[in-house]
């Protein structure tokens, strides 16, 4: 009793109860009030490359931010998704070339000759929380989101979120979807758009792995870094001839530093990136399938004798989830065309990269998918703009999104949708939101011009 006295209900183990009642295959909740856990004037749900730069954007720019997070680390697919490499990061400013900067300086030799593009995920775990407390941005990690408010008037004012500490009410007076999947805006009763077709097909998930064992210069025509492009011909090659058939028909082999290694070798496919059920199926195939893969290279012995998988990412890598209406819309044609827009805010050097979202080689086939995304690869990419309207909600106010859920077609999205994008999308959406609380007016009623610093 001495340890428990003052704590609330679920610190001290009790039963909180609320009723309610089940009704066939669904159980209705009475009503209940829920603690309000932090005001803020700009939220920012979702903590990977998007999130991370709204949360710096809007807390330097003077506003107060809170920052949510389901995951134990600041980073998403950079950190618990393992990915290692950060693609169309190098031309662009700001944030994402600080975050470059600090991982060539501490990172290693391999981080140093990339220019940070190979990180180490565990040095980018303590970078992003470095820059994230100097900025003075509040930080909640290990916390789902679960819910959202939207007042009479269509515009956001709360999110509801689990924890270990219970249901919590978090209000604030702008807020910013860089979940990834759109969780945010899809609470809040956003339209969004799924996959290519009415099927909702879409980009397979990876799961990544963390390798070592290996001495890259015994087996240098299979490592990224010094064979090139090549070395995912010739792994997959080596994988094939010796009876082993990827998933991933480009298996990469990546050098992080001395002894350790990232590998990407699996696709799983048809899993909506809402389902938690099917997610969890996929991730655990996908980790059976990896560790199957290293135990067979294994068995040739010779330099891969001792390799050995020091870790699977927390979080399976999603390359496609919801893609929220916003109030202009990134298309194929765009990128096609090279447009430029007025409210640009970020420049895509990045062209079409769709993974088949069936089993099989994409561009190969002859179903009408992979005619389509054939037909757009021959036409050729030129840098695009992301336009600010296509980070504004169409549906609901005082909400934006950055990163892979903002609003564009589904080939304009295999563009636009890697991290190096993501990040000054993030940084644009952030920075909008902290100026229109400054300004007292709504994103949507902002012009761009009036956002950007001079």
């Amino acid at each position: 009793p001495a340890v428990s006295a003052g704590l609330p209900n679920f610190a001290r183990g009790e039963v909180v109860r609320t009723g309610g009642d089940v009704r066939g295959d669904r159980l209705a909740e009475s009503a209940r009030e829920i603690p309000i856990a932090g005001r803020s004037q700009v939220l920012v749900a979702g903590a990977g490359p998007a999130g991370i730069g709204a949360a710096l954007a809007a807390a330097r720019a003077g506003a107060t931010v809170q920052l949510i997070e389901t995951a134990g680390c600041l980073g998403g697919v950079w950190t618990a998704g393992m990915l290692t490499k950060i693609i169309d990061g190098g031309r662009k400013t700001g944030v994402m070339r600080e975050i470059l900067q600090a991982m060539a300086t501490r990172g290693s030799e391999v981080a140093r000759k990339t220019k940070g593009e190979i990180y180490d995920p565990e040095l980018m775990k303590l970078v992003l929380e470095e820059m994230c407390v100097a900025a003075g941005v509040k930080i909640q990690l290990h916390t789902q989101l679960v819910g959202a408010v939207v007042d009479g008037r269509k515009r956001l004012v709360a999110v509801v979120t689990e924890s270990k500490s219970g249901r919590q009410a978090w209000l604030a007076d702008r807020f910013v979807d860089t979940s990834g999947d759109g969780d945010l805006a899809a609470q809040a009763g956003c339209n969004f758009d799924v996959g290519v077709n009415a099927q909702c097909e879409c980009q397979p998930m990876s799961l990544m792995a963390l390798l070592t064992g290996l001495d890259g210069n015994a087996v240098p025509e299979f490592v990224r870094e010094i064979a090139g492009e090549k070395a995912k011909a010739n792994l997959r090659k080596l994988m094939v001839d010796s009876g082993i058939r990827p998933s991933y028909s480009a298996p990469t082999l990546r050098l992080l530093h001395a002894g350790i290694f990232s590998l990407m070798t699996n696709h799983e496919y048809g899993v909506p990136a809402y389902d938690a059920g099917k997610i969890t199926e996929a991730t655990i195939r996908a980790r059976r399938e990896v560790h199957q893969i290293v135990a067979d290279l294994r068995k040739l012995g010779g330099p891969w004798k001792e390799l050995a998988v020091v870790a699977t990412a927390e979080q399976i890598g999603v390359r496609e989830g919801r893609r929220i209406r916003g109030r202009s819309q990134v298309t194929a044609e765009d990128i096609v065309a090279g447009k430029k827009h007025a409210d640009g805010v970020c420049q895509v050097n990045f062209g079409f990269d769709l993974h088949n979202v069936r089993p099989g080689s994409m561009f190969e086939g002859d179903d009408e998918i992979e005619q389509l995304g054939r037909a757009y690869r021959k036409r050729g990419a030129r840098p695009y703009d992301i336009p600010l309207g296509a980070l504004i909600a169409a549906d609901v106010d005082g909400l934006m999104m950055a990163g892979r859920c903002i609003s564009g077609d589904f080939i304009a999205h295999s563009s636009y949708r890697v991290t190096g994008n993501a990040v000054p999308m993030g940084e644009a959406a952030g920075l909008a939101s902290a100026v229109s609380v400054q300004k007292g007016r709504m994103p949507h009623e902002l012009a761009w011009s009036e956002i950007k610093p001079a």
